[in-house]
């Protein structure tokens, strides 16, 4: 996981401490809404990225999407900004942030296990 968060680090300019929240975020969020046989395979090839889920201090599957998105009956992508900004992401880092871990993800695990889960998540192509 250092190797990962040093190259956002690096490509964002953000707090290490950020990087790793912001990692374990888009994690979890994959984990609940990806598909699960793709995510299993890029958890497996990505060190530390379990323990990245486990301290991101989210609710893991199940979890409901809180705050106005929760009560409007959203979430999603939606979700995952307003909780990327929570964790001290601005807006304009979001991208660079999803870029930087997407391609660390085709690096590890590859492409057939990348495409299926950007494909398959509304919105995310956006960020990545």
């Amino acid at each position: 996981m250092e190797e990962l968060t040093s190259r956002i680090v690096q490509a964002t300019g953000l707090d290490a401490a950020v990087v790793e929240k912001a990692v374990g975020l888009i994690l979890a969020f994959l984990a609940k809404d990806g598909p699960t046989e793709e995510v299993s395979r890029l958890f497996e090839a990505i060190p530390g990225a379990q323990q990245a889920v486990a301290t991101s201090g989210d609710g893991g599957p199940g979890e409901s999407a809180g705050g106005l998105m929760g009560m409007l009956g959203g979430g999603g992508v939606m979700a995952l900004g307003q909780k990327l900004m929570a964790a001290g992401v601005p807006m304009g880092q979001m991208q660079p942030l999803g870029r930087e871990l997407f391609a660390y993800g085709r690096e590890k695990a590859g492409e057939d296990v990348m495409g299926p889960i950007v494909g398959s998540v509304p919105g995310l192509s956006q960020f990545v």
